[in-house]
């Protein structure tokens, strides 16, 4: 099969997958034992967040182990607003990750946030000049998704988060979809860099294990941990290691991270080609997001009069797995909130498909892909009777 849901989660990297195979054969590995295992496990464990942090040009003490994107994402946001005594206002988007929204809603109904929430255009760009006129003095955190997820509109974070940090609120950014296949980095000099307090990644995304991921924090932000107990994680997040995953993750992360650039160009000319043959040939195809301005390994599109569904059993069927929008979200029948957020029907987004690389593919599986593709949305546009 040939799988085109990367955005969703990608395959394991024979890198994480041997790294985590080194940890399940040695043994009991508690990174916070004080015998000679122990401090074999704490090792493994230091190594793992360095390998993160250089890929990410951070500082090892600047990552907080997670169980995963949405975990970073809760914790940074209920941290950061249980700990700060500043006013009780958060800026975020429209299009956000269900993991942000929902945190939001829940500081809004249990702490009495207030959340202001900036719309974006039919690309899925964020309202610049609203998301600034949005920050005042009052606001605690902003939270501006680097790439989203169901389209791949890739934001320009840089001057909110400067605007953020005048203002002396924290600026977030969820980095889960962007840092799989973007040179993303945290350290000075990179993208998003400073212009960002924290941000968030996920282990899978990269062809590491899932159930891990970070929080990237700068020293000096406070935040409250979600998990209260031992002293795990310099005490933001306690609870045992999970030290097989860990070192899946910081393995993968430094397997993909120094080729991600060439990667990038190579998986964006298939991506290109791939969508200009579907509008060429698809009457009511539409690519979703930005035409230019979104992750390289991402074709999203609205196939206008065609339920997204039945499309997506039928590739299925002929070796293809795609999906319909955010894995999050996958099961409900209710149209997409991203492409409502950005303008469209809902007889329209409910039409939704979203083809994700993982790595550039050999050239006869990638005109496999677009030959069997194209057969399958011809056989839901061609008329009848």
């Amino acid at each position: 099969m040939l799988y085109l849901d990367a955005a969703a989660t990608s395959p394991l990297r024979p890198e994480a997958r041997a790294a985590m195979q080194h940890i399940l054969d040695g043994g009991p590995a508690n990174a916070s034992a004080v015998h000679t295992p122990g401090k074999a496990a704490k090792t493994m464990l230091q190594h793992a967040r360095e390998q993160v942090a250089s890929a990410f040009g951070a500082r090892p003490d600047e990552v907080v182990f997670t169980a995963g994107g949405t975990e970073a994402n809760n914790l940074v946001l209920k941290g950061v607003a249980t700990a700060t005594p500043r006013g009780k206002h958060i800026v975020t988007t429209a299009i956000e990750h269900s993991s942000i929204r929902k945190s939001c809603e829940f500081l809004a109904r249990v702490a009495g946030f207030e959340i202001t929430e900036v719309g974006v255009d039919r690309y899925g760009r964020v309202d610049e000049k609203a998301a600034l006129a949005a920050i005042r003095p009052d606001t605690t955190l902003v939270s501006v998704g680097l790439a989203n997820g169901e389209v791949g509109t890739v934001q320009s974070v840089e001057r909110i988060g400067q605007a953020a940090k005048a203002a002396g609120a924290v600026m977030h950014t969820d980095a889960v979809q962007a840092a799989a296949s973007l040179p993303v980095s945290f350290g000075a000099g990179g993208w998003p860099g400073e212009s960002v307090d924290a941000m968030s990644i996920a282990s899978h995304k990269f062809g590491g294990p899932q159930g891990a991921g970070a929080l990237f924090i700068r020293a000096g932000i406070a935040f409250e941990p979600l998990l209260h107990g031992g002293g795990q994680e310099d005490g933001h997040r306690a609870g045992t290691e999970n030290l097989a995953a860990i070192a899946g993750f910081g393995a993968a992360v430094a397997a993909v991270m120094p080729t991600a650039g060439i990667r990038a160009q190579e998986m964006m000319v298939q991506r290109d080609t791939f969508v200009a043959r579907i509008m060429q040939q698809i009457p009511g195809a539409e690519l979703t997001g930005h035409p230019t301005e979104r992750t390289p390994n991402h074709a999203s599109l609205v196939i206008h009069g065609i339920a997204g569904e039945a499309m997506l059993v039928d590739l299925d069927v002929h070796g293809i797995a795609a999906s319909a929008g955010s894995a999050c979200s996958a099961g409900k029948k209710e149209p997409s909130g991203i492409l409502l957020a950005m303008g469209y029907d809902p007889d329209v987004a409910v039409t939704a498909l979203r083809f994700t690389f993982t790595d550039p593919l050999p050239e006869t599986d990638f005109e496999r892909l677009v030959a069997q593709t194209l057969a399958v949305l011809q056989s839901h546009t061609a008329p009848t009777g």
